[in-house]
This record gives structure tokens, C-alpha cells and sequence, in this order.
């Protein structure tokens, strides 16, 4: 597989190096991404440098993954308007082994291929660099007008983004850019790869190689991604969606990619996804013929949630997913867990209905009647409740019904629906 082809057609390269094509053709090399530690788990927005990573294994070669403890201590001034917070090591350290665990899952780390992926901290290098040592051995290799000249300094610098710049953030090229060198003699790494907005860091690790040891080194950068509406993709109302299931639940992190729009949907299926050019064209022009269908998101959201969690995570989410459109069972509903539970109803009306109550058993006119307001009065209850317009958990009741303990969902729920479409959740106290 010719690498940059692969990602030229995705929609994935931005800037490229001259002579990048043709080493990559050559011979196998090794290629890194950095990404920063400052969470303990990746979010969607890490997937496209991962991707990335991805079809360069997939070509043969092979993909480093840099963890910026170093840098994570400093901050990048790139698309930045203020300094970020600093990390310890412990924290650093921990990170990083969450991060990993959740690279395994998406890269080969673990075979005994010659370009298996590999995973290192730029602190383990820096940390024995004096000030003085990296000013003599590293500094004098660059000039300030070279710095200075980087988009990410002069629009801090001007005032365009930001309050000026911290001698420490304006070091961070070269912090790096040593990283690039650093790489470049230890692992035979020619190659960075990172987004658009970094090609001013990348450049300046190329070019310290040049300068301090002769050698060619190459760059390549992607597009950033964007949503067609203008917002910041992977971002919700709740902040960033995250891996890791408990930040971002599996059932939210289909939705996500589920709920996108039909032109984000065709470009992330080709970023996202390991589907060939054919099988995107097929699926993009199945879903032009009923887009009503849903069949280029629900290919994207499948893909991308069971290799990120898992086909069990996939197939309890779709589940979810039904329940809420009226197709799943009161066994579907009895499935799912409490935090899944709470995001399919997410933003329904919710009434507190007293657990003690419940013990002795409430009449289902009275229920939702009296206890709640999800019919304004018993008559109006009684008639839906003769047309079977009343369902608890999913299962359609009469006049005669009586709520009570068994019929709470993990202890401590119960959904109400009125018609098709009208739900409630009930909370016991």
C-alpha cells in the first residue's frame, strides 16, 4: 500500500514534505505523532493522528507514539491563546499507561512484526538535560529570527491570540524539535506527522536535524478537522467525547458518530474508518438513494465504536438506540446499565415517586395521575389506559395495573410512556 496515496484519498494530507513519497517508498521507516498526557484518556480528536499511525502500519512501517511529558510540563503555544496547567510526573506517568491501553486496541504493539508499534515519553529524555546543556547543545542550532518567523509565535507575539508569550512556551520548538533528533538517531524515525497546526513545530525538528547532524528528515500534516457547520468536531454540550467508557459512555459514543450530518458523515468515514475506496463509495452511494436511512452514519458509528470498545459495546448500544425509537423490548430495557440508561433519557421529564410507597404497591391511575403530573387528571388516564397508550418499561398496562418495587430498572427506576412518543422516568426516593 503506498501510504501517502492512501491518506491522500482519505482526505488526509494538508502539507507534505518534498521527498516524503518517495523514502516512505524506499525503505522502512519509522514515523511518529506526538500526543499530550494532560488526561488520562484519549479523546475522538487523538483518533485522526491515530489513524494516521494506523495506514502507516498498515503500509509496513512503523508507528511511534510519542507521549509529551516533557512538553506536557511546558504547554504548545499552537492554536492556544493562554498557558495551559502543569503536570507532575506521577500524573504523567499515569496517563500514559491509560493511553496505551487504549492504543493497543487500535495499533499492533504487541506482534512480533518488525514494525510493531512502540510507545515512548520525551521525558525519559529530558530530564537529564541541564538548561545549560540543552541552551549549548540545542539552542545554538536555531535562531530566534527562525522561531520568531513560526505562525504560532508571531500571532502570540502580535497580540492577535492571546496575551503575549512566556519565555517557556516559546522554547517549546525547540523542546520538539530536539524530540525530532532525538528519534531521528535512537529509532531511524524520518518522519513527523501531526495536524496542519503543527507544521511550524515539525519543520523545526527537520531542520535541527539538518543543522546538527547533516541528515534528512521529513514532515507531513493533516487537515483539521472541522464539522460542516462551523462547530469544533468531537465536541458536545458535555465537553469532549472521550475512549474511555467512563468519561464518554459506549451508548454516547455511537450517538455521536450516529448523529452526524450527511457531508461530515462522508468525509469521517474516510478518515475514521479502515473501509477501502470502494466500500466507502458503495455505502455513500447506497445512503444518496435514502438518506432517511441513515446507512453511511450507521456504517461509520459501527465501525468505529467496536474497534475503539468493543462488538458487545456495538450491539448493547444499538440496542439502546431502538428503545428509544420504539423497537426494543422491556428485556432490552432490563439490559442496559444505569449510566446507559440514563443517556437514552437523557432530558426526559423525571418524577420522584416514593420507594416506601412503591413497597405497598400504587394503582397506575393514581400513579400517573396523582403522584405525577404525566396526566392531567384520572378520566384522561383511564381512556389511554383503555386504547393501550400506557406502557411501563416498554410493556403495555390496563386500568388494573399495580406499580410496584419489581418493576424498577437497577433499583431505582421506571420509565412511563404515554402514546408513541411521550416518555417519562420515574425516579424512587
Amino acid at each position: 500500500m503506498n501510504f501517502v496515496e492512501e491518506l491522500t484519498w482519505r482526505g488526509m494530507v494538508h502539507t507534505i514534505m518534498p521527498g516524503t513519497e518517495e523514502i516512505l517508498q524506499k525503505e522502512m521507516i519509522s514515523a511518529y505523532v506526538g500526543i499530550d498526557p494532560t488526561a488520562d484518556s484519549l479523546h475522538i480528536g487523538h483518533l485522526v493522528g491515530v489513524m494516521m499511525l494506523k495506514h502507516l502500519q498498515e503500509s509496513g512501517h512503523k508507528p511511534i507514539v510519542l507521549v509529551g511529558g516533557a512538553t506536557g510540563m511546558i504547554g504548545d503555544p499552537s492554536g492556544k491563546s493562554e498557558e495551559r496547567n502543569l503536570l507532575d510526573e506521577a500524573t504523567l506517568r499515569h496517563n500514559q499507561e491509560c493511553l496505551k491501553t487504549q492504543l493497543m486496541k487500535l495499533l499492533d504493539f504487541e506482534t512480533d512484526a518488525p514494525n510493531r508499534a512502540e510507545m515512548v515519553n520525551n521525558y525519559d529524555w529530558m530530564k537529564e538535560f541541564s538548561f545549560l546543556s540543552f541552551i549549548r547543545d540545542v539552542g545554538k542550532h536555531i535562531t530566534v529570527n527562525y522561531m520568531m518567523a513560526k505562525d504560532s509565535v508571531k500571532k502570540r507575539l502580535t497580540g492577535e491570540a492571546g496575551d503575549g508569550m512566556s519565555f517557556t512556551e516559546f522554547t517549546y520548538q525547540l523542546v520538539q524539535g530536539y524530540d525530532f533528533l532525538h528519534l531521528y538517531q535512537h529509532h531511524n524515525c524520518k518522519l513527523q506527522m501531526g495536524g496542519s497546526d503543527q507544521w511550524g513545530n515539525i519543520t523545526t525538528g527537520t531542520e535541527l536535524i539538518r543543522r546538527k547532524t547533516g541528515g534528512e528528515a521529513f514532515a507531513l500534516t493533516c487537515p483539521l478537522i472541522t464539522k460542516a457547520d462551523g462547530g469544533k468536531f468531537g465536541k458536545t454540550e458535555s465537553g469532549n467525547v472521550w475512549l474511555d467508557p467512563a468519561r464518554t459512555s459506549p451508548y454516547k459514543f455511537y450517538q455521536f458518530w450516529l448523529n452526524t450530518s450527511d457531508v461530515d458523515a462522508e468525509k469521517y468515514i474516510r478518515i475514521f474508518t479502515l473501509f477501502g475506496k470502494e466500500e466507502i463509495e458503495a455505502i455513500i452511494a447506497e445512503h444518496q438513494t435514502a438518506p432517511h436511512l441513515r446507512v453511511l452514519q450507521k456504517a461509520l458509528a459501527k465501525d468505529i465504536t467496536v474497534r475503539v470498545h468493543s462488538e458487545a459495546d456495538y450491539q448493547a448500544a444499538l440496542e439502546a438506540s431502538e428503545i428509544l425509537f420504539g423497537k426494543g423490548t422491556t428485556e432490552a430495557l432490563h439490559r442496559l446499565d444505569e449510566d446507559t440508561l440514563l443517556s437514552v433519557f437523557e432530558g426526559v421529564p423525571q418524577f420522584e415517586i416514593s420507594l416506601s410507597e412503591l413497597e405497598q404497591g400504587i394503582g397506575i391511575v393514581e400513579l400517573v395521575a396523582e403522584k405525577t403530573a404525566i396526566f392531567p387528571s384520572k378520566g384522561e388516564a383511564r381512556r389511554m389506559l383503555k386504547d393501550g397508550g400506557v406502557q411501563i418499561n416498554k410493556t403495555k398496562v390496563g386500568d388494573d395495573f399495580i406499580a410496584n418495587q419489581a418493576n424498577l430498572l437497577s433499583g431505582k427506576y421506571m420509565l412511563v410512556q404515554r402514546g408513541k412518543k411521550n416518555y417519562y422516568m420515574l425516579i424512587g426516593r
